[in-house]
């Protein structure tokens, strides 16, 4: 190997060190180059050892990341605070040091005087003015590194430096991608009386920004939708962006107040991510579907289209980012009535922001598009009008739901594991649906009673060990709503006296019950003239 060819003087060692990071490099990942450059750093200062240290992403500690001839500071993953000892006061001053004494007084990482180390060289690794770590040669002999050592050193670190940030960046951008593509959902989910569509559209920019949305049920009944925005650029801020995410759903399961979701987040992101900003629109579609409550924190006011009225932009204040400003300083909820058919859009800076044009033709150029059709179409419209076929300068996310009209809420079909924990979402997913369907309130009781009834019957009796399927189909025929509750086991006999009682229930809840027995199942149907809602 060329490598191993003993250097006879300045000159050629100076073009050996200038070939460094030749293009046979160019394949390997980062962990394999830093491996690969410190051997070749070792054999040409002629040391025993040679180290890289990489910084972390707080920037606060050194970690070992590749060695020659010291391997065990990378498997004991040995980490040194920037300032402390050796390594971390080169990390500090970013200027090369020299000890000829190594010692607990001289370093803080025992493994270097037990390796019986004399002496150490080392340097910053810096590209393009940033800090990347620390690279060290050591001998087992008492050499004095001279002034060409040093010069050698760091024209070698210089090289690392420049083909580590490389391949960092690239690393650090395709991780950042992974992470925006894992958490923008792949598939909006099936929320009953909503319809949903959404967009997520890179930026020119070489790195990932922090955008997102979200949209997801509550057990009450309610729909949660939230777009947000955290300032910053790549890996970092993609990682704040998912833990930003996945606080919300957390908060969102306990709170029906959006000023409260965000309240509780931006106490956390000051105890957690003290470094971070995020800007928020989030807003809690209640079980009615008559209104939504909204609260914005440092957010773009989303855009409301009802049938038959201008679309606009939704006027609401407009509370800090979370991270910033005092954290006692109370937030706001705003109340939106919402009729069928009404369509609500959530969305980021990126797709309304040019450079050539103020904030306000963005703005008014989105509420122009928007109109209270299926939200798959409106997003479509959106993105030709205001994206078009020219990348945007900033990522974009785009999120839109649309209240579904009560003609379009005639049947429901859905089917549950038959165990006992399927119970609560059936009675969750009755409790948005029966209000839309024309079902008045003394209805949604007598119902939830009555499908209880009947598929508890199914989970205790339709299936062995083995579970099985439970069916629901609802439909509405005028005044008359039939639900039919299915299952496709065979039925065992009831287990111990007084039992049967649950199809009486039923029967004295509902207006018909009907019970077929037959090889391929049974099902149960429910029938019930319903008294009426408020809804629109």
């Amino acid at each position: 190997m060329p490598w191993a060819v003993e250097p006879n003087n300045a000159a050629d060692r100076l073009r050996r060190i200038e070939a460094v990071t030749d293009t046979a490099l160019v394949q390997l990942s980062v962990e394999q180059l830093l491996h690969e450059l410190v051997d070749r750093v070792r054999d040409v200062l002629e040391a025993d050892t040679a180290t890289a240290l990489l910084l972390d992403a707080s920037g606060q500690q050194l970690v070992a990341t590749a060695s020659s001839g010291l391997e065990e500071e990378v498997w004991q993953n040995v980490r040194i605070r920037v300032g402390d000892g050796f390594a971390g006061r080169i990390a500090a001053d970013l200027k090369p040091s020299r000890v000829s004494q190594v010692d607990h007084d001289t370093v803080v990482n025992p493994v270097l005087w037990e390796k019986g180390l004399r002496s150490l060289l080392g340097v910053p690794l810096i590209a393009q003015g940033e800090p990347l770590g620390v690279l060290h040669v050591g001998a087992l002999d008492d050499r004095a590194f001279d002034d060409e050592d040093v010069r050698l050193l760091q024209l070698a670190a210089d090289r690392v430096a420049l083909a580590a940030r490389s391949r960092l960046t690239n690393s650090d951008r395709a991780a950042a991608s992974a992470v925006q593509r894992s958490l923008v959902p792949a598939q909006l989910p099936d929320v009953t009386g909503f319809e949903l569509a959404a967009r997520y559209a890179p930026g020119r920019g070489s790195d990932i920004s922090g955008d997102w949305y979200d949209a997801f049920g509550l057990p009450s009944g309610r729909l949660f939708l939230v777009a947000g925005d955290v300032v910053g650029r790549g890996l970092s801020a993609a990682m704040v962006m998912s833990r930003i995410r996945t606080t919300v759903r957390a908060y969102a399961l306990e709170n029906d107040d959006p000023a409260e979701v965000l309240t509780r987040l931006d106490r956390n992101i000051r105890h957690f991510e003290p470094d971070a900003m995020a800007t928020l629109a989030c807003a809690i579609w209640d079980s009615s579907h008559n209104q939504v409550h909204l609260s914005l924190a440092g957010h773009l006011a989303p855009v409301v289209s009802r049938v038959n009225r201008d679309s606009t932009l939704v006027e609401a204040a407009v509370d800090p980012p979370v991270g910033v400003g005092s954290a006692t300083q109370a937030r706001h909820t705003t109340t939106i009535d919402m009729s069928g058919g009404a369509v609500l859009v959530l969305y980021t800076d990126g797709l309304v922001e040019r450079r050539a044009q103020p904030l306000e033709d963005g703005l008014r150029a989105l509420s122009d598009v928007v109109y209270p059709g299926p939200p798959e179409a409106v997003c479509t419209e959106i993105m030709n009008t205001l994206v078009g076929d020219t990348a945007t300068e900033d990522d974009l996310a785009l999120l839109a739901a649309r209240r579904q009209n009560t003609d379009d809420l005639r049947t429901l079909t859905f089917s549950v594991d038959a165990v006992p924990e399927a119970l609560a979402d059936i009675r969750t997913e009755l409790r948005r649906w029966l209000p839309e369907a024309g079902a008045g309130e003394d209805d949604v009781t007598d119902l939830l009673v009555a499908v209880g009834e009947a598929a508890a019957n199914v989970i205790e009796h339709a299936y062995g060990p083995g579970g099985g399927t439970l069916s629901l189909h609802l439909e509405t025929h005028g005044d008359d709503l039939d639900i039919i509750v299915s299952d496709t086991g065979s039925w065992r006999p009831p287990r111990g006296t007084h039992r049967g009682r649950g199809t009486e229930l039923m029967r004295s809840l509902c207006d018909d019950v009907q019970v077929e027995n037959g090889p391929q199942g049974t099902s149960v149907l429910l029938r019930k003239r319903l008294s009426g809602s408020e809804r629109e």
